[in-house]
């Protein structure tokens, strides 16, 4: 099926790896995480209107709840969905409450949210995205931290070398994650790495990220702690006294955000707060959509047009903290 006219489409290849398998989950359709998922634009870039749905080879796909969580099983590798590319300001997000969760710009008090430049960090320092088919339940209190979910897809941090496009489908291999408690919610920051990067197949376990990145995790530490502060916010706080915690430990949080996501997609969650739950592939979930249902609501948004101007000087503009006495200088 070709998208209608006002759509921009980009193909997105997600190359398969050997011995493909997938959790017991019932998807109508299995092969979908290996084929080519395309982005459609649409509305304006830097409005409120823009968004970018996910098409795969039946139609329209949701990014939280159609690709695949697993890449492959055995070899423990995850797809990733590129939400922000690294070096970029706009705050991109997967738009959980909308009807196949297109990506859209995050908005704050009416207007369009760009992360500050906090010295000497510019936008954001990797690639930043989510697991699909993940849920970090704000019912249920995490054991470890002791806070409730932030009610999102799992965060990932892909560290590779190559800057990534937005609506990108990576297959990550997850080295570690850092559990940041952002304003009393547990919101864990998995750190990955693109499989097809050159030093992904030197890099195995958390350990060896500052063997083959010094300073990176020290970067990312500081990077979540500050990057509200201009905003008038306090700090952030991580558990673990900031330590990362190792892959092993990374895969259980994994498992059990997508058995959080199982119960979501299946409405059998004490409370789904407000989650748009509509998919296509998977068999038995209460707001599975038809593909003529889901091409009707990607018709249903705004047609492509221009790109808005922005103001380059604000996103650009350089803020210097003083983490120790908390203050933006």
């Amino acid at each position: 099926m070709l998208p209608c006219c006002g759509s921009r489409v980009l193909l997105n290849l997600l190359v398969p790896s050997k011995s493909l398998k997938f959790p017991a989950l019932c998807l109508s359709s299995r092969l979908l995480g290996t084929m080519a998922y395309q982005t459609i634009e649409r509305g304006s870039p830097n409005t409120l209107d823009y968004r970018i749905y996910f098409k795969g080879p039946q139609g329209p796909v949701s990014p939280f709840h159609d690709i695949p969580l697993f890449a492959n099983t055995e070899n423990k590798t995850f797809n990733m969905v590129v939400e922000v590319p690294r070096w970029t300001n706009a705050k991109m997000e997967i738009a959980t409450k909308e009807k196949l969760n297109p990506i859209k710009q995050d908005v704050k008090k009416g207007k369009l949210r760009y992360v500050a430049n906090c010295f000497p960090h510019k936008g954001y320092i990797w690639n930043y995205g989510a697991l699909p088919q993940t849920w970090e339940d704000p019912n249920c209190k995490d054991e470890s931290t002791q806070c409730m979910g932030d009610n999102d897809p799992i965060d990932v941090c892909e560290i590779g070398h190559r800057v990534k496009r937005r609506g990108e489908v990576v297959q990550v291999k997850v080295l570690g994650t850092l559990a940041l408690i952002d304003e009393g919610e547990t919101d864990w920051k998995l750190i990955a790495v693109d499989v097809e990067d050159p030093m992904a197949k030197e890099m195995d376990d958390i350990q060896d990220v500052e063997k083959k990145f010094p300073g990176l995790l020290t970067a990312t530490v500081e990077w979540f702690k500050i990057y509200k502060m201009p905003d008038g916010k306090p700090p952030n706080t991580f558990a673990f006294n900031d330590e990362a915690k190792d892959r092993d430990f990374a895969h259980k949080i994994i498992e059990e955000t997508h058995t959080h996501w199982k119960a979501l997609i299946n409405k059998t969650v004490q409370d789904t707060k407000g989650l748009a739950i509509a998919n296509v592939s998977v068999e038995g979930s209460p707001e599975k959509l038809s593909a003529a249902d889901a091409q009707a609501a990607v018709d249903a948004s705004p047609e492509l047009k221009p790109a808005e101007k922005i103001d380059s000087a604000t996103i650009d503009k350089w803020y210097f903290i003083d983490l120790k006495n908390k203050s933006v200088l």
